[in-house]
């Protein structure tokens, strides 16, 4: 198992497939200039497999999500899906994408074993869209999700990031649409891991705000702490139910005594939490021959020294040198 000092079990595991992006989101990073990991740095996916392998057969690890990055520019996503999806136990099997690609790929994934997906989209208007992506883009995530709901990769979550004079005033908007398709929304609050280093506290779209946007429009009842366990997202529910929408509110309302979470960056690199200044290389474990058993006591202590929290209350916080794109979402 991999249990930390403060009783918590990390049972998710969030691997990033790549930095690379097709979009360049402004809360994410600069529009050119980013350095991209050199290809002998990342993680092949021999490697790749083998480190699921070892989380989910000696960690007790149930859930992995590819990230990235844009997990979708793998070339070889699909046979890495295939192939943890024939592990014993079979872990739970998801995707966090910006949706690009999608239109062409669904089926594939969904054949190989993919379980469902989240998508980012912060827009309707195709015009804030390119403002916020600078991509003309708008209209193959659509596609992308429309092939993500025929291929059966369900529940569809809508990860949505409010900017102020951006796309703030969409939060009604964007509810009803979710309703309308069958998509679970979830709006996240602006965090400190763009790749610029610009994000300011005093500038961010908090949870309280977009929950009091919403309530203009729908009768918001929460669902409670009993039913969250420990997921991220604050859900509630839309008008008396069935739908919901949730908030992850990791700034205002931190969920870290709950947390689950492991991650592993495309190079190979353990992290106990997204706002983590060290990391555990196994990357180097692996190429210098150590065996699973070797892999697995390394992932334990790194993940055994994890903090109490993000630290993002503490007026000293300083945020990860890596961005999220880096990181893996």
């Amino acid at each position: 198992m991999l249990v930390d000092t403060y009783g918590r079990r990390a049972t998710d595991l969030r691997v990033s497939l790549t930095d690379r992006c097709n979009l360049r989101c402004t809360y994410c990073m600069p529009e050119e200039g980013l350095q991209w990991l050199a290809k002998p740095d990342l993680l092949s996916d021999d490697e790749t497999v083998r480190l699921i392998r070892v989380a989910v057969t000696l960690l007790g690890v149930t859930d992995v999500r590819f990230t990235g990055g844009e997990p979708l520019l793998r070339p070889g996503l699909t046979g890495i899906v295939e192939r943890c999806a024939a592990l014993d136990p079979r872990p739970r099997m998801s995707l966090t994408t910006n949706g690009i690609g999608l239109a062409r790929t669904a089926a594939a994934l969904k054949a190989a074993g993919l379980d469902r997906v989240n998508v980012s989209l912060d827009t309707l208007r195709p015009e804030v869209f390119h403002r916020l992506t600078r991509r003309d883009r708008h209209h193959d995530v659509i596609h992308g999700l429309e092939a993500a709901r025929a291929a059966g990769l369900t529940p569809i979550k809508i990860n949505t990031v409010l900017m102020p004079g951006v796309n703030d005033d969409e939060a009604p908007e964007l509810l009803a649409w979710a309703i309308a398709e069958g998509y679970e929304l979830r709006f996240i609050e602006q965090m400190p891991l763009d790749a610029q280093h610009g994000w300011k506290r005093d500038g961010m779209i908090t949870a309280d705000a977009i929950i009091a946007s919403l309530s203009s429009r729908f009768t918001l009842a929460p669902e409670g702490e009993q039913r969250r366990g420990a997921a991220p997202a604050e859900r509630w529910l839309v008008d008396g139910g069935p739908h919901r929408v949730g908030v992850i509110a990791s700034v205002t309302r931190p969920f870290c005594a709950a947390c689950d979470r492991t991650r592993l960056t495309a190079d190979g690199q353990v992290r106990s939490c997204l706002f983590a200044r060290e990391e555990t290389d196994l990357r180097a474990a692996l190429r210098s021959g150590a065996p699973d058993a070797e892999i697995a006591d390394l992932w334990r202590r790194a993940m055994w020294g994890k903090k109490a929290g993000s630290g993002l209350d503490d007026p000293s916080f300083l945020q990860p040198d890596r961005p999220m794109s880096a990181i893996g979402g």
